[in-house]
């Protein structure tokens, strides 16, 4: 009886860490959205203004997921800036952890079902982020091309998640070359961001959440002057590989 009871409260407990994020990021969301609108002149100030809503929104709902950052290397997230930051992708988690560590004036790239999540999605619409169309390449190549011009011009980095879907059971999905082209046509570097994990605080298509500390690595920026779209596949795989070093054995690609 003690252990079903247990139980209950742990699952109303969840519920409850559930419903405060949703209504605290509903909220925070609706404020920025309003900010969002009067600075929709200038796309820079939307992506700083968001920039911000990150280091808001970011801390709280770790902290409200039990997770406990240990952020190893932490110089390297604004001493490199402007740079294209690349991280792994294996729990829901991972887009607000990622949306606090990116330094002020790192344009994301999401993708755009982003949009019909509520509050959240409708403020990235707003955000002057990159919102790509992965259905459609062409379009896709289309906007990552209008994108690098722009962050030529205004100084700006990004940050990616080349697997483009979360991975179930935390190993290394491969990387998709959208980061390659964006850093060709930049000539920034690239920092690997390594999120161990995740996987087991929020499981994809679970509710359950389980308290952890997140050692995570930021690693020396990688030189891209060298880089050619001949080549593309082979770069992708060369910072696959340097985030899947850092890995738990049982994250990396089999």
């Amino acid at each position: 009886l003690l252990l079903g009871c247990g139980g209950l409260m742990a699952g109303l407990l969840t519920l409850l860490r559930f419903l405060l994020g949703f209504v605290f990021v509903a909220v925070v969301s609706t404020v920025f959205f309003v900010l969002a609108l009067l600075l929709l002149p200038s796309r820079v100030w939307r992506i700083r203004l968001t920039n911000l809503y990150g280091k808001t929104v970011g801390p709280f709902i770790t902290w409200l997921a039990g997770v406990r950052p240990i952020i190893h290397h932490r110089e390297r997230l604004n001493g490199s800036m402007p740079a294209i930051y690349v991280a792994n992708h294996t729990s829901t988690l991972d887009l607000f952890l990622c949306i606090w560590l990116c330094p002020f004036g790192g344009c994301g790239v999401i993708k755009k079902e982003i949009r019909g999540v509520p509050f959240f999605g409708w403020l990235a619409m707003l955000s002057g982020h990159l919102l790509l169309d992965r259905g459609n390449k062409e379009r896709a190549v289309e906007a990552l091309g209008r994108t690098a011009a722009f962050m030529r011009q205004h100084s700006l980095g990004a940050w990616m998640m080349p697997e483009g879907t979360r991975s179930k059971d935390g190993r290394l999905l491969p990387f998709k070359k959208g980061f390659v082209h964006l850093a060709i046509a930049t000539g920034l570097p690239v920092v690997p961001v390594v999120l161990p994990g995740l996987h087991r605080t929020w499981q994809k298509g679970s509710m359950k959440l389980q308290s952890m500390d997140c050692p995570i690595q930021v690693l020396p920026p990688i030189d891209t002057s060298g880089w050619r779209e001949a080549s593309a596949a082979v770069h992708a795989e060369q910072v696959r590989q340097a985030i899947a070093s850092c890995l738990p054995v049982e994250q990396r690609p089999v």
